[in-house]
């Protein structure tokens, strides 16, 4: 993702989803989970690694999509566990933009086939 896009994405005008698109896109996301609830509600995935050091560096790398996006996730690390948290505090709720962070996250271990386990 370019300048460019990455401030496309910050402009772009945001919107709580509904109960029934949080539920159609959450289908799509294996290992994420609801968690909390109004303006808490949130969309979490655990990843597990062998060391603190991959933890590391996938918090990391978590950190640079963040900065791309201009859409940061809490996190919370563990010497050998990660887990990542969206929610957009604009809408007070659940946007498209968690759902589409979520999937950049996913992509960082889908492609290291020889990485540190995935959940």
């Amino acid at each position: 993702m370019n300048a460019q896009q990455s401030t496309n994405m910050a402009a772009r005008p945001l919107r709580a989803l509904s109960p029934t698109e949080i539920v159609t896109r959450l289908a799509r996301h294996a290992g994420w989970r609801l968690s909390g609830d109004g303006a808490d509600l949130c969309i979490e995935k655990d990843f597990a690694f062998d060391d603190y050091a991959d933890t590391m560096a996938f918090a990391n790398a978590v950190a640079f999509i963040a900065r791309q996006q201009v859409h940061h996730p809490e996190l919370i690390v563990r010497p050998r566990q990660c887990v990542v948290r969206y929610n957009t505090h604009d809408v007070q709720g659940l946007s498209e933009r968690d759902f589409e962070a979520a999937t950049r996250v996913d992509t960082l271990l889908s492609t290291d086939a020889a990485g540190p386990s995935r959940e």
